[in-house]
């Protein structure tokens, strides 16, 4: 068997640790049965995007299945000529020389030279081309396994069997059109796995939410039973660096449960679920609340209690919008509390909460942050708000008895947009809204929200 190592039923991974070969062709085989491979015909899985969790995703799987390589085929799409500025070369290098097998990987790759002659300033580096060596331009401290890049995105997705969609939301819908225009002489649908958290807001004709499975069945015509989206407590780099970590794939039956099989290893975990539209909005809730869970912490220099005075008003808030959009949501409970925490805790968009408020950065430099990638939680904080902020959705404040749009029930949300959108207060803002003494206690919320009274089946596009 190609990979196989003589004597062993394991195969050695880039990072020095070993997997079974055995279990892994095992799975491979009954994936490939469920597809309809037959012998010489590679099931072809292609990332999209390669963010941090993008490539990071891609990487697991090729370190599982790379070695299998007469039966399956894993590669990653990236837009090509992005250039790795100076300071990023020069800090790359100091990573590739503090771990040994990274630099003997690329000493025997003759692949070590390009970064010597960047850390000079003689050579410039791309981004597509350091993601071939295993470096992320969004997560360079952590060294990932070598990689298969295509640049050219037919090419890449043509005759992909499963596309794993790394993309920001506020990409996918553009790139997906693109990839229709190359799926039109396809006989079967691909599979679609979606990793990205993020919203849209529709106005016209009806006020309503796009999540990024819409976007891809309204852009592609792929049936929504193809289309999955798998998301749960995990920081990238922790979960490449082997810390233990769980997910779910949620979506139809048919793909979520061989695809939690094919995708579980045992330092991660994949559970399915069939609730979709929770998982996937509060994909999108959870950046919104971590930008202002990283102000918290900076302003209140971390404490405890602060963060969890927070943590109870922004969770009770979710719960709020989810029952808005769902009839019976998943409840903010075990893995998908898990993923509010630890983004509240740790992520992209909690440091950026936190360098706003410190200000170190600015919301006038964008949402597009160097070294970190897109910023999500921005344009979510505006989607939502704008949805929510339509009267014709207009729901009785449970003690003035009056109609308000629902995100009138909502002052940690209207509070952030406010400041990331609007920029008319500052974040101290954030914390002036949790020190309102009008602010309703938490539990309130969650009640009115479990009344089902409010839920409004068109924000989801449905009759």
């Amino acid at each position: 068997m190609v990979g196989s190592v003589e004597g062993s039923n394991s195969v050695p991974l880039p990072n020095g640790s070993l997997h079974n070969s055995n279990g892994a062709e095992e799975k491979l085989n009954e994936l490939r049965h469920l597809l309809g491979k037959s012998d010489g015909d590679l099931l072809k899985i292609v990332g999209v995007g390669a963010g941090a969790w993008g490539s990071v995703f891609a990487a697991l799987l090729q370190d599982a299945y790379g070695h299998l390589r007469e039966k399956v085929q894993i590669r990653i799409w990236r837009r090509p000529g992005r250039s790795v500025d100076r300071s990023t070369a020069e800090h790359l290098f100091e990573v590739i020389n503090a771990r040994e097998d990274v630099l003997r990987r690329l000493i025997r790759r003759c692949a070590y030279l390009k970064y010597v002659e960047a850390r000079l300033g003689d050579r410039t580096l791309y981004a597509d081309e350091i993601l071939k060596d295993g470096f992320c331009l969004n997560m360079i401290d952590t060294p990932l396994c070598p990689m298969k890049v295509v640049t050219n995105l037919q090419e890449a997705v043509w005759d992909a069997d499963i596309v794993v969609n790394g993309l920001p939301s506020t990409e996918t819908r553009e790139v997906f059109e693109e990839i229709s225009r190359y799926w039109k002489e396809r006989i079967s649908f691909p599979i679609i796995i979606s990793l990205a958290k993020g919203i849209e807001a529709a106005l016209y004709p009806e006020p309503r939410i796009i999540t990024p499975t819409q976007m891809i069945n309204h852009a592609t015509g792929v049936p929504m039973e193809n289309i999955l989206y798998l998301g749960g407590p995990n920081i990238a780099s922790e979960i490449y660096n082997k810390e233990y970590a769980n997910a779910r794939i949620c979506g139809a039956e048919k793909w979520r449960k061989p695809l939690a099989k094919f995708l579980r290893q045992p330092h991660f975990i994949v559970w399915d679920n069939s609730d979709l539209v929770t998982h996937e909005v509060m994909g999108g809730l959870k950046n919104v609340y971590a930008i202002g869970a990283g102000m918290i912490a900076a302003l209140t220099n971390e404490s405890a209690t602060s963060k969890s005075v927070y943590f109870a008003h922004c969770t009770s808030e979710m719960i709020f919008i989810t029952h808005l959009l769902t009839e019976e949501p998943e409840k903010l409970a075990g893995p998908l509390l898990a993923d509010t925490y630890v983004t509240l805790l740790k992520g992209r968009n909690a440091w950026y909460g936190q360098m706003l408020a410190k200000g170190e950065l600015s919301p006038d430099m964008g949402d597009s942050i160097k070294g970190k990638g897109m910023i999500q939680g921005v344009s979510a904080v505006g989607a939502f708000y704008e949805l929510l902020s339509q009267s014709s959705l207009s729901v009785l404040h449970p003690e003035e008895k009056r109609p308000v749009a629902p995100v009138e029930l909502c002052p940690i949300l209207k509070t952030l947009y406010k400041i990331l959108i609007k920029r008319e207060l500052t974040t101290g803002a954030i914390l002036q809204a949790l020190r309102d003494e009008t602010m309703n206690d938490p539990r309130d919320r969650i009640e009115i929200a479990h009344t089902h009274a409010f839920y409004r089946p068109s924000l989801l596009g449905q009759p």
